[in-house]
């Protein structure tokens, strides 16, 4: 088994709460468009014990993925969790047509934190997200207050239903407005070698103590197109995808990053990313990539 000295070393964002910062995202568990099972089930299962068995502490998911559909592979696979961290979020539900509504008036956040709580089979969860943004690519911040939402859920949280709070594609200002209400112990944005907006909050939480979850490391639903990654790849006998996360990892201590896949061996390729160690010249020409 691997320790998370090999994955990157690990990060404590609360008491009680140190994560590998390679973690794994299960939304791809689910079947195309993160709606319906899987085609390979029994896959979807090894993948997740795979990643247990190589020393992650983190899978990240939610129950409209699939709808529901990540979250009970995710018990029939893992439970009772021992010594594991389920980070879950809510803001969102699917409808008829496999679309991604929002949902966030407390009546609906209280019923998805209930939902996650039924379907991954636990008493309590370990880190709810508070997914906000949309905007006009649906993965962006939208500014405006989120009072309400977040402290629907900060109620939740001092009922026990939570332990820890985070939030999901927000801003600044957003963020700070979160921290009034209640601690948060990580901030889940989009963020990779050429998606930088988030370079002075990445900063402002590290020296908080408050992790950076980042998700699409190579672009997620629009993949990056990038001839520098690529030919860095290239010269280190690697793939993008791994020298993509391993930027990450290098980036700041408090980076978490969730890549995910249905496949064992994919599962392995992104893993091993966490010991790729980049050579300073590579690291100047990943650093010069804009989107």
């Amino acid at each position: 088994m691997n320790t998370a000295a090999t994955l990157g070393g690990s990060f404590t964002t609360a008491e009680g709460l140190t994560l590998t910062r390679m973690g794994y995202g299960a939304m791809q568990l689910a079947g195309p468009g993160v709606w319906g099972p899987p085609a390979d089930r029994d896959e979807a299962i090894r993948v997740l014990r795979a990643a247990v068995e190589a020393g992650v502490n983190h899978i990240d998911t939610a129950d409209f993925y699939g709808p529901h559909v990540t979250n009970e592979i995710i018990r029939e696979a893992l439970a009772p969790y021992d010594g594991l961290h389920i980070v879950t979020k809510v803001g969102s539900v699917r409808d008829e047509n496999g679309g991604w509504p929002h949902a966030r008036s407390p009546k609906q956040l209280r019923e998805q934190v209930e939902s996650n709580l039924r379907t991954l089979g636990i008493d309590a969860l370990d880190v709810v997200n508070l997914r906000v943004g949309g905007g006009p690519d649906g993965h962006s911040p939208v500014p405006g207050s989120i009072a309400e939402p977040f402290g629907a859920l900060a109620e939740m949280r001092q009922e026990g239903l939570i332990k820890h709070l985070g939030v999901s594609v927000v801003d600044d200002e957003q963020v700070t407005e979160a921290q009034s209400i209640a601690p948060i112990v990580t901030v889940q944005n989009w963020y990779n070698v050429a998606h930088r907006g988030d370079e002075s909050l990445i900063a402002s939480l590290n020296e908080q103590g408050v992790s950076y979850t980042a998700f699409w490391p190579l672009g997620g639903f629009n993949p990056l197109q990038s001839g520098t990654l690529d030919a860095v790849a290239q010269r280190l006998g690697t793939t993008a995808t791994a020298v993509a996360i391993a930027w990450l990892l290098h980036r700041s201590p408090n980076i978490l990053v969730i890549p995910g896949t249905s496949k064992v061996a994919h599962l392995r390729e992104n893993l091993a990313a966490a010991d790729l160690a980049l050579p300073e010249d590579a690291l100047a020409e990943l650093d010069g990539i804009s989107a």
